[in-house]
């Protein structure tokens, strides 16, 4: 494994290695990032494709909502949140690589009002079910 980033400790973690930019308890009822952490990017390669939800489309936690292809994969992308997509970002869709070069930054995915949360951990959490 190649030389991570520091998982970012105010964000939220879902087991499928999706990242929320925000605490747990700060989720519902906000507008929040979401992307994909360095343990996932690492692991797919390189990022060459994203397929991702259209704005006004509704998600659901726990549920596919998009696809990660790279040079060795395809990776299903699941939703740790439920709620309404507002935004969505172009910069990863025309240069997928920002997953693997800034996962944390400029590589998010899109943003979400969120309704419900799903099945999530904290920084800490994530970290230790993932050997970090």
């Amino acid at each position: 494994m190649a030389q991570l980033p520091p998982l970012p400790e105010n964000f939220t973690y879902s087991a499928e290695h999706e990242w929320i930019n925000a605490d747990a308890d700060a989720i519902v009822g906000n507008t929040v990032k979401i992307g994909i952490t360095a343990v996932a990017s690492d692991a797919l390669g390189e990022v060459v494709y994203v397929d991702l939800p259209e704005i006004g489309d509704t998600v659901t936690a726990g549920e596919t909502c998009g696809e990660v292809e790279s040079t060795k994969s395809v990776s299903d992308l699941y939703c740790p949140v439920t709620g309404e997509v507002t935004s969505i970002n172009e910069a990863a869709t025309d240069n997928p690589g920002l997953l693997n070069s800034d996962p944390y930054g400029d590589g998010w995915l899109f943003e979400v009002t969120v309704t419900e949360l799903g099945e999530v951990m904290d920084a800490a959490g994530y970290a230790e079910a993932n050997s970090l």
